[in-house]
């Protein structure tokens, strides 16, 4: 699904007047998670999953086919876990 089609979604899923109207809902959506990811903060949705940062460890390892060595830095990365209602509804 585009981008375009999931704003014609929102609009008559959120009965939204307007695409314009249903794409600053879905930006406000995102940007709002993406805000309280960067302090750190969990977002749950009841039924639909959570939201959360992730802590990565460092990671060692060899370029395949050379003997080039790399090291990523320790990071931390959003993650998503789905809840039960959602996960009932994409089984079916």
């Amino acid at each position: 699904m585009t981008k375009a089609e999931f704003v014609e979604l929102v609009q008559e899923k959120g009965g939204y007047s307007t695409k314009v109207a249903a794409e600053k809902a879905i930006k406000a959506f995102t940007d709002a998670v993406s805000a309280a990811l960067v302090k750190n903060e969990e977002v749950s949705l009841v039924g639909f999953g959570a939201f959360s940062v992730a802590k990565v460890a460092e990671k060692s390892g060899t370029v395949p086919g050379t003997d080039k060595r790399y090291t990523k830095p320790a990071h931390n990365a959003p993650k998503f876990k789905a809840g039960k209602t959602l996960k009932e509804a994409v089984a079916k």
